[in-house]
């Protein structure tokens, strides 16, 4: 069977995606420096993706000129 990738994921979960713990995840959160999560229902996940362009640096809104 197939592996499936998440799409979604908790708090616990997106904060260990970035190797932080929860509340250090959260507070980057609450200060605008990781990106809010979205409601399924009354459940937050945050987009997986986007952590992800985040840890790549895909996320940067501007290009680094060297």
């Amino acid at each position: 069977m197939a592996k499936h990738e998440p799409l979604f994921a908790a708090e616990k979960t997106a904060a260990g995606l970035l190797d932080m713990r929860p509340h250090e995840f959260r507070s980057l959160v609450n200060a605008g420096a990781l990106p809010r999560p979205i409601m399924i229902g009354d459940v937050e996940r945050w987009r997986v993706d986007q952590l992800k362009a985040i840890a790549t640096g895909e996320a940067m809104d501007t290009q680094i000129k060297w």
